[in-house]
């Protein structure tokens, strides 16, 4: 079986493993940040940028970042050189977020190998491991996609499930936002009524490496049990992170709100929360 998330030592072992290709997925979400120069990347890796290759346009509806149209992303992985065989392991310079978009995508489509990098670009480069110049231009494939349309739920979806015992809704994002106490980047504050606070990076330590599954497990067991797991932040990005982390802990039934805050809001019509919600100690 494939491991969700793999160490870095491990990925420089497996350099030379024809059926590895590794995909740089570094973006910034910042507005006030540019988008990085890249000019260097893990040695024969491919490049996936998240408003070209991992989301569609914005629409008025769907969110900032909608799921990509699935026909175009299969011939995006397809001029990667990535087929159903391929070990796909992601990583970016972004805690995770990034790379786990993409890991998340690729097993919306099916694929059962598919891992993300634990640990940022700029943590290989400190311990010298190598680096490359270019891209790599791979072989074109075709890939055959099985959509597991389980994981993934709609904005009527969420809002049957408001007050549904057996589902718990997880806002991923900062808990100043999730409190409505600020709101940087869209246009309203606060979070989807009934909804549990658990911020992304609490998987992650001080090192910014996923959390044991162990820990994991002591982590999300603050929050109440439900038959039925729905993770959202503010447009589908960065709920990922959380999904691959409730996985690791050995939650089941994880799905994602893929247009997140940025889709809830843009129906007049549906509700908004502000202020925490009491989890149990």
């Amino acid at each position: 079986m494939i491991n969700r998330i793999v160490g870095m030592d491990w990925v420089q072992k497996n350099l030379q493993n024809p059926d590895v290709v590794l995909a740089d997925c570094r973006f910034t979400l910042e507005k006030s940040m540019k988008k990085p120069l890249l000019d260097e990347y893990l040695p024969h890796a491919v490049y996936f940028d998240l408003e070209k290759d991992l989301s569609s346009s914005v629409q008025k509806h769907g969110g900032r970042h909608p799921l990509p149209d699935l026909s175009t992303f299969v011939k995006t992985l397809e001029d990667a050189g990535i087929d159903e065989n391929t070990h796909v392991i992601a990583y970016d310079d972004q805690d995770g977020a990034m790379s786990s978009r993409f890991w998340w995508l690729l097993t919306y489509i099916g694929h059962k190998k598919a891992s993300i990098m634990d640990g940022n670009f700029r943590d290989w480069k400190k311990l010298g491991y190598p680096t490359s110049p270019s891209l790599v231009k791979r072989k074109h494939t075709n890939y055959v996609p099985h959509i597991q349309n389980q994981l993934l739920v709609s904005m009527d979806e969420v809002k049957q499930k408001l007050t549904d015992e057996n589902t718990l809704i997880i806002d991923s994002r900062e808990k100043e936002r999730y409190i409505g106490k600020i709101e940087p980047i869209d246009a309203v504050a606060g979070h989807i009524p009934h909804a549990h606070h658990s911020f992304w990076k609490d998987t992650k330590n001080s090192d910014g490496r996923f959390l044991s599954n162990n820990e994991l497990r002591e982590h999300f067991g603050k929050l109440p049990d439900a038959e039925e797991i729905i993770v959202y932040c503010g447009s589908g990005v960065t709920a990922t992170p959380n999904i691959l982390a409730l996985l690791e802990a050995g939650k089941s039934n994880v799905k994602l709100y893929a247009g997140s805050w940025s889709d809830w809001i843009s129906y007049a019509d549906n509700p908004i929360e502000k202020g925490e919600r009491k989890i149990k100690e």
